[in-house]
């Protein structure tokens, strides 16, 4: 699932294959991998969830896709298996933020009371709702809660770590669909703002990859599976694989494209 929807996105599949790929995969998610010939296989399940999400950064407009979408990855919030749980929650945050899009001009101006967050603080208003993505999105968010302060001693203190982590950035995503993975509302004295998305990815000296989309972290990871410890050389020298990716910041270097 992975090489295909990798095979998909780098082959030049059109968006209509790219969808019906993405219906197959969530047909798997659905049916638990039933329909792929491996039922109650955690791992077939997140590698589906995790190809979607890939395929998912390509499609403009989600609108049509998500209510189905959305159902599927609610559902796999509840399995046993972490991997799933996390990869149906950065779906889900995905399908948030791919619900706003840069604001237009037949938008008009951003309201007053759009323009600051709960605390005061100036909230980025270039972008705009234009849909519903979840009908129950209060039962969403307590959902997510649980999840980010999970505390059973049936699970272990790492699987602990790494729900808290994803679910507590997923959670703020769904509260603030413009919030990337990683936000944080700490105040940066220096500009009196929040600090924002933090997660970043240095690229040996050519410079730093800032993540602060859940698209580009789908991107990434989906990359990184790929690549494995090639990754580094791919995104300095293969043309294809750096225009998956934003341009990094602080390059003290050019960076020079090979065909």
């Amino acid at each position: 699932m992975h090489t295909l929807s990798a095979a998909a996105i780098y082959g030049g599949a059109s968006d209509s294959e790219i969808e019906e790929i993405m219906d197959d995969l969530l047909e798997v998610i659905e049916s638990d991998g039933e329909s792929a010939g491996a039922t109650d296989s955690g791992e077939v399940v997140a590698a589906a969830c995790e190809a979607w999400g890939f395929l998912a950064t390509s499609i403009d407009d989600l609108e049509d896709k998500t209510e189905t979408a959305m159902d599927a990855f609610v559902d796999q919030l509840e399995s046993s298996n972490i991997s799933v749980q996390v990869a149906a929650g950065e779906n889900i945050a995905l399908l948030y933020e791919k619900s706003y899009t840069e604001r237009e001009e037949e938008d008009g101006p951003a309201s007053a009371s759009d323009e600051e967050d709960e605390d005061g603080f100036a909230v980025d208003t270039s972008y705009v709702k234009r849909y519903d993505v979840y009908r129950q999105k209060h039962q969403l968010e307590q959902t997510l809660a649980q999840l980010a302060t999970e505390s059973s001693r049936r699970i272990t203190k790492k699987d602990r770590k790494t729900l808290h982590t994803n679910f507590a950035d997923i959670l703020n995503t769904i509260e603030h669909p413009t919030r990337g993975p990683r936000y944080q509302k700490a105040i940066d004295q220096e500009t009196g703002l929040r600090y924002g998305s933090r997660l970043t990815v240095r690229i040996h000296k050519t410079g730093i990859m800032k993540i602060d989309k859940w698209w580009k972290l789908h991107r990434l990871q989906a990359l990184r599976r790929i690549l494995g410890g090639g990754f580094v050389v791919h995104y300095e020298d293969n043309e294809v694989v750096f225009d998956s990716l934003p341009i990094m910041i602080a390059a003290p270097t050019e960076h020079k494209k090979k065909k």
